[in-house]
């Protein structure tokens, strides 16, 4: 799937401020900020390939 570059961005401001937000209420162990961190990598890496 082709994804564009602002679409990509978008997506990963998005999981980064969730990201954050699971990290202040739950910890920054949590399994699912561990979960919201591990999707960020992804999207990061993603936007990597194609920048």
């Amino acid at each position: 799937m082709c994804v564009s570059k602002t679409v990509l961005r978008n997506r990963i401001r998005f999981v980064r401020r969730k990201m954050y937000r699971k990290a202040h209420v739950l910890g920054m162990t949590h399994p699912e900020t561990v979960a919201c961190s591990q999707a960020l990598d992804g999207l990061l890496n993603r936007y990597q390939d194609i920048a």
